[in-house]
């Protein structure tokens, strides 16, 4: 009995252990099934949720910036490129004393230490209060593009919680030169001025991305490449830096020494309208950033962004129009009056000499204003304006730089009565310098438009140069209307108002222009002028075309700009190996001041009478020196100049209104070598009459 009970007891225990082991099971067979569950909600149905949460907490994507486009001169010499250079960053979290932290850091870098110190402690305290939500709490930029001194000082001190990171920096070598073309960016590297701006998508190219894995405080680990960075294109200009570095030179000289408020110069192929140089003064150094107190003009960038009235260089567009749509000619006569003239009840007064009757050639030699404006009421206004219009005043030369200028010219519903006076001799329109060395091309160049060219090429890494594409010339005046605008401009330079322009050993001509500046506050015009000179040599065949403006002197442009030109042009010149047409050694000629009433070229536009405190100039040592004019006997003159005396030695005879067999008779029996250009009758010689032999030295005489 015993024993079926014990046995009985047994089976029962035998089946609660295997309940309980069945129990058990099921137990786990749920938790595993429950598992199992979690599993493939969170693998299979939330895997997409969880990954993005697990890369959010150990990776993270860094923009990698494409290596920024070079900008080259026309020679290939780098006039703005990007350098490798170190930034600091630390993680605050990883700082053992972030106090001497911040007073290391702020000596070696010159940092201000309570502002480090305080984005440390910030940094730290959002992390302890957000935990891993705190996004860049371990990141913290101590300074940004520091210098290669401050990088080897930093280094040597061994400081294992500073990191230090590889950052592209924009380095200008050649410092302010070309700094208004070329341009400036900010600190991210994207262009704010110059072709930096206007380029800047193609210069900068398309950044790539990194994915860095990141340990649990946040420390690199492993970098994958995600996006390669696709480097920007470089860019190949126009612009020579030899003649831009004279053009600015010689620029800055005259700018202090007459006291100019700012400055221009444009040297411009007549033929491609490739510009060589394009100076602005003042100037600046895009290395450095703007800082408060900087003059804000010096970033303005003149020969094209800052239009004015050109004043009497605008006579070249009215007498060219004449000779198109007239039948007047370089030897017609104009009648000047007698240094006033009452125009529909305005009277314009000449800026210094009264003329009688003057050639045409001669009003343009003289800058008669109202011999200008005699021919500009034979041209009309209709056609003035057409020309205008042609020559490319009024619009947009399309250069790739920002706010460029149209400058401003009105249609013939916007003139008043006087306004063809006006516009004859150079106001009441306005444009920039470089639509000035535009407009001269088509006289240098046989009559075509050209429009001007500063970028030449792109070029990404590992490919070829791409040429930028050039628009065709437009005909704008007939080539024997530009022939002759050529010679009679040579006679500004030879005897008119430009003799400072004079070139050794080359041919030139040009037109000098002074137009009163107009005081927007009292609404009348002042005696500050904007002095402008455009030229060109040789006179023959062209091979440069330069555009001088100076802006708010109280001289005219014969004495300001004039030289300007001649200094620019004789280095241009030879720099770029044109060939002489004059003798390399010019005849001498006594040294004379440069005096106002040698520079009658101001555009009077106000009924005032024309200052008289003009002073004769002697230019400074650092700018060239005005060509004298030719030597005459001691006498006084009526107006009170006084002419030096004639020095000893042969002089050059008065071959003018001779024919050719004559002049060849006279050279021979006063033993002067002559050199004979053209046929007819003899209009210009070089040197002038009277003027000094140097021993061997020939007299050029040209015929038409």
């Amino acid at each position: 009995m015993q024993g079926r009970r014990g046995g009985e007891r047994g089976e029962t225990e035998e089946k609660q252990t295997a309940n309980r082991l069945l129990g058990l099971a099921a137990a786990g067979l749920l938790w595993a099934l429950l598992i199992l569950c979690r599993l493939v909600y969170i693998q299979v149905v939330s895997h997409e949720k969880y990954q993005e949460l697990a890369e959010h907490q150990q990776q993270r994507t860094i923009t990698v910036e494409a290596p920024r486009g070079a900008i080259f001169d026309r020679n290939g010499h780098p006039l703005a490129q990007s350098v490798s250079v170190d930034s600091v960053c630390i993680n605050p979290l990883r700082v053992p004393d972030r106090a001497f932290a911040a007073d290391i850091l702020s000596r070696v870098l010159g940092v201000d230490r309570r502002d480090l110190l305080d984005k440390m402690e910030r940094a730290v305290a959002d992390r302890a209060r957000l935990g891993a939500a705190a996004r860049g709490a371990g990141f913290l930029w101590v300074k940004r593009k520091i210098t290669p001194q401050e990088s080897e000082r930093l280094r040597s001190l061994k400081l294992e919680w500073v990191e230090f990171r590889k950052e592209s920096s924009r380095y200008y070598p050649n410092g302010s030169l070309a700094s208004h073309v070329v341009g400036a960016v900010d600190f991210q590297e994207r262009g704010n001025l110059g072709l930096e701006q206007s380029l800047d998508k193609a210069l900068r190219g398309r950044p790539g991305t990194i994915k860095m894995v990141m340990d649990v405080q946040q420390r690199g680990v492993e970098s994958i490449a995600s996006t390669q960075a696709d480097p920007g294109a470089s860019v190949r200009l126009s612009i020579d830096e030899r003649i831009q570095f004279v053009a600015e030179r010689e620029l800055a000289a005259a700018c202090d020494l007459y006291k100019a408020a700012s400055g221009s110069v444009v040297v411009m192929n007549p033929y491609t309208g490739e510009l060589l140089a394009v100076a602005s003064f003042p100037t600046f150094d895009p290395n450095q950033p703007p800082k408060p107190g900087d003059d804000p003009t010096a970033r303005f960038d003149h020969p094209v962004s800052v239009p004015f009235e050109p004043g009497s260089v605008f006579k070249i567009v009215t007498l060219s129009a004449a000779l198109e749509t007239t039948n007047l000619r370089p030897d017609s006569l104009i009648n000047c009056g007698t240094g006033s003239f009452n125009l529909f009840g305005r009277i314009i007064h000449e800026a210094k000499h009264g003329y009688g009757t003057l050639s045409m050639a001669d009003v343009l030699a003289k800058s008669s204003n109202i011999g200008a404006i005699q021919i500009g009421l034979r041209v009309g206004e209709k056609n003035l304006l057409e020309y205008v219009r042609r020559f490319g005043f009024g619009r947009r030369t399309g250069l790739p730089l920002p706010a460029e200028s149209s400058g401003m010219v009105r249609d013939l519903q916007y003139w008043g009565k006087t306004s063809i006076g006006s516009v004859a001799m150079g106001h009441e329109v306005s444009t920039t310098t470089v639509q000035l060395a535009q407009a001269c091309s088509v006289i240098a160049n046989g009559g075509v438009l050209v429009k001007p060219r500063l970028v030449l090429s792109r070029q990404k890494p590992g490919e070829q140069p791409v040429n930028e594409p050039a628009e065709p010339p437009r005909r704008v005046l007939k080539p024997e209307t530009a022939i002759t605008m050529r010679q009679m401009m040579e006679g500004v330079v030879l005897h008119g108002t430009g003799k400072a322009a004079r070139l050794p050993g080359y041919t030139s001509g040009g037109k000098t222009g002074s137009a009163q500046i107009f005081d927007l506050a009292t609404k009348r015009y002042t005696h500050y002028y904007n002095g402008s000179f455009v030229g060109f040599a040789p006179v023959t065949n062209p091979a440069v075309v330069i555009a001088v403006t100076l802006n708010g002197t109280k001289l005219f442009g014969g004495v300001v700009a004039a030289p300007v030109f001649k200094a620019v042009a004789t280095e241009t010149l030879r720099l770029l190996e044109v060939p002489m047409d004059l003798p390399e050694t010019a005849p001498q000629q006594e040294q004379e001041l440069v005096k106002a009433e040698d520079v009658n070229d101001a555009a009077i536009a106000d009924m005032s009478t024309p200052p008289d405190d003009l002073e004769p100039v002697r230019l400074s040592p650092s700018a060239p020196a005005a060509v004298p004019a030719p030597a005459r006997p001691m006498q006084q003159q009526a107006s009170g100049a006084v002419t030096v005396a004639l020095a000893p030695g042969p002089v050059a005879p008065n071959f003018e209104g001779k024919s050719v067999r004559s002049v060849l008779k006279e050279a021979v029996a006063k033993g002067v070598p002559v050199e004979i250009v053209g046929s007819g009758i003899a209009r210009l010689q070089t040197p002038l009459p009277g003027a000094a032999l140097n021993p061997g030295g020939r007299v050029r005489v040209e015929f038409r």
